[in-house]
């Protein structure tokens, strides 16, 4: 009996599972800290309720303030550099010369198969990873948005290497030809090409935390307990000495939250974003602010 082949399943490119905004911009506002600011502004409230002292009140909407505009500030910085992750789509041109049925025609870029012979000329984007079968002999091909190297790279129809990067019989996907022609084969497509795994990589998340997020945790942790323990102390102290019961409550809000530290996670947030922005500037990709401290 003949086996029948198996059909090549067209690769395209997906973008792993995104996250809805509005959980993402939770996540900005109930961070460990801002969880304790939440904390302290409830607190204030309360005191505000139970005395209407007018201090409580506009503690509790400063605490209420910073919370919101550094959550604000958190979620529009890591938004700029998913919407420049998700600008590697542009990279596929829309249309390829193609051999189909023994003759060439112009298809959408996105319908290449393994195994495609395609002809790419001075000026087009590779739409795919493509093996080389002939070339013009002023055959070169920007890597730039691949590699980061500023020179154009000569290609030939010869494997110069066995790396797939160093190799000269190779172009792929993103990268452009400025100049020269090329007839080739589709190797990769979609998700499989090496600018599609990268991609994949760059959008992943960790769960690990960072170094500085274990500090900030472990000192929240340590102000918390030094806060409710004086608060609970203060608040015995009131009922030995017969302080009424409702100055005694207030008193011991009072205390929780003066141990709070309100500008700590706005002073945090503005450094963080800050060398962000001196590393966008130097070329260096941000997808976290988080991610900052590791990667300078």
């Amino acid at each position: 009996m003949r086996r029948i082949p198996r059909p090549i399943r067209r690769k395209r490119h997906h973008p792993p599972p995104s996250t809805p905004e509005w959980i993402k911009f939770l996540r900005e506002l109930t961070g460990f800290f801002s969880l304790l600011l939440w904390a302290g502004a409830v607190l204030c409230f309360v005191g505000y309720a139970i005395e209407q002292a007018a201090d409580n009140l506009y503690l509790g909407i400063v605490l209420v303030t910073v919370v919101m505009v550094t959550g604000i500030f958190s979620y529009l910085q890591n938004s700029k550099s998913e919407n420049l992750m998700a600008s590697f789509a542009g990279m596929l041109p829309p249309k390829v010369k193609v051999v189909r049925s023994g003759a060439v025609d112009e298809m959408v870029a996105c319908k290449l198969l393994p195994g495609d012979i395609v002809f790419i000329e001075g000026g087009d984007l590779v739409p795919a990873d493509v093996r080389i079968l002939t070339c013009s002999d002023n055959l070169v091909v920007d890597n730039s948005a691949l590699t980061g190297e500023s020179e154009p790279q000569k290609r030939c129809t010869k494997m110069t290497n066995e790396d797939p990067l160093e190799t000269q019989n190779l172009c792929f996907f993103g990268t452009q030809v400025p100049e020269g022609s090329l007839k080739g084969v589709v190797v990769s497509t979609g998700d499989e090409t090496v600018m599609g795994r990268i991609a994949k990589l760059a959008m992943s998340t960790s769960s690990e935390q960072t170094p500085i997020n274990k500090e900030l945790h472990h000192f929240i942790i340590i102000i918390s307990g030094i806060a409710i323990s004086l608060g609970l102390i203060f608040l015995i102290l009131g009922f030995v000495i017969g302080t009424p019961l409702v100055e005694n409550l207030v008193f011991m809000i009072g205390i929780i939250v003066a141990n709070v530290p309100e500008g700590l996670l706005a002073t945090v947030t503005v450094c963080l974003t800050l060398t962000a922005k001196r590393m966008f500037n130097k070329k260096v990709l941000v997808k976290n602010l988080e991610g900052v401290e590791v990667s300078v």
